[in-house]
């Protein structure tokens, strides 16, 4: 596998793809397949993929340009999440997100927290954080935001004590959150409102790009939805690419954020029940914190001296 050039931007790459056993899963295959070649992400999340000792989807859809590493829990049936990067892992951590019995109740839930060192960009934690989907376990999911966005920041401090002064430790979360964006566990990550005495602040790519805009991911206007076991829910914003913010806002500008897998499978449907996003995401000219050249804070201390003579 040959080294990635050095970038200053990211492309990442969410998508629940819908198990394979659904309508006329070895086509939708195909063109997921397709069209992730087209998009060339840089680091792809993927939802209900199957990995058994017999099959990996995994290897299938992303083809050997990609290092992945698997989530903790795999279904009976083998549906699982898996996180695949070009550049590889430093580091990689897992969470079962059991938080509750009734979380046991989702036999593949869990999160990779995992670190790279992107040529160019500096240090990386991604976080692929997969919750519960129950409409009824918001509670569940609540605890499993916390859970893993304190492992994110426990990285995060630990990378950035090694690293030399000025040199930012960037985060992006991301993945099938099953939460709208009013939601507490949406609200907990975007920084609107603490949980558990703890409080962080993500920004969420689709907003800053279009602000004011739905944006859904998963809705009926998508008839892999309509046919589903889901055919009375409303449309919903629930896929995210989330970026880690500091004081004065996120490490990384989004340059571009736009829904993917709109289209391309069966009969020209979508080829899952969910649209995926796409998002490029990209260092900032200047490091929020800072002011730009003209309207940097006035140097007062020659004025300072001259009134103390």
């Amino acid at each position: 596998m040959s080294p990635s050039p050095p970038t200053a931007r990211i492309r990442v790459v969410t998508l629940n793809t819908l198990s394979p056993q659904y309508a006329e899963g070895r086509r939708r295959r195909a063109a997921i397949r397709e069209e992730l070649r087209r998009l060339d992400p840089d680091v792809v999340a993927l939802q209900e993929v199957v990995r058994t000792g017999e099959v990996d989807e995994t290897a299938e859809l992303l083809g050997p340009a990609y290092h992945v590493a698997p989530h903790p829990a795999v279904a009976e049936g083998g549906d699982t999440a898996v996180l695949g990067s070009r550049w590889p892992f430093t580091q990689v951590h897992r969470l079962d997100l059991d938080v509750t019995a009734r979380a046991r109740e989702f036999p593949w839930g869990g999160a990779v927290v995992a670190e790279l060192d992107v040529p160019g960009l500096g240090p990386l934690v991604l976080a692929h954080h997969k919750p519960c989907y129950q409409l009824g376990f918001e509670r569940e999911r609540e605890l499993q935001a916390v859970a893993t966005a304190e492992l994110v920041e426990r990285r995060v401090a630990d990378l950035s004590a090694t690293e030399p002064a000025g040199r930012t430790v960037h985060a992006v979360l991301l993945g099938d959150l099953d939460a709208t964006p009013d939601a507490a566990s949406i609200r907990f990550l975007t920084g609107r409102q603490s949980l558990e005495a703890v409080s962080v602040s993500y920004h969420d790519a689709w907003e800053s790009a279009h602000p004011g805009e739905p944006g859904h991911t998963f809705t009926p206007e998508n008839p892999l939805v309509a046919a589903g076991d889901m055919p009375l829910v409303r449309p919903r914003r629930i896929d995210y690419v989330l970026v880690r913010g500091m004081s004065h806002g996120p490490t990384l500008r989004v340059a571009a954020c736009e829904r993917a897998f709109t289209s391309g499978g069966p009969e020209g449907t979508p080829p899952s029940d969910h649209y995926g996003l796409v998002a490029d995401l990209a260092l900032p000219d200047r490091q929020p914190g800072t002011f730009g050249e003209g309207f940097a804070p006035e140097d007062r201390s020659e004025s300072s001296q001259s009134s103390q003579d």
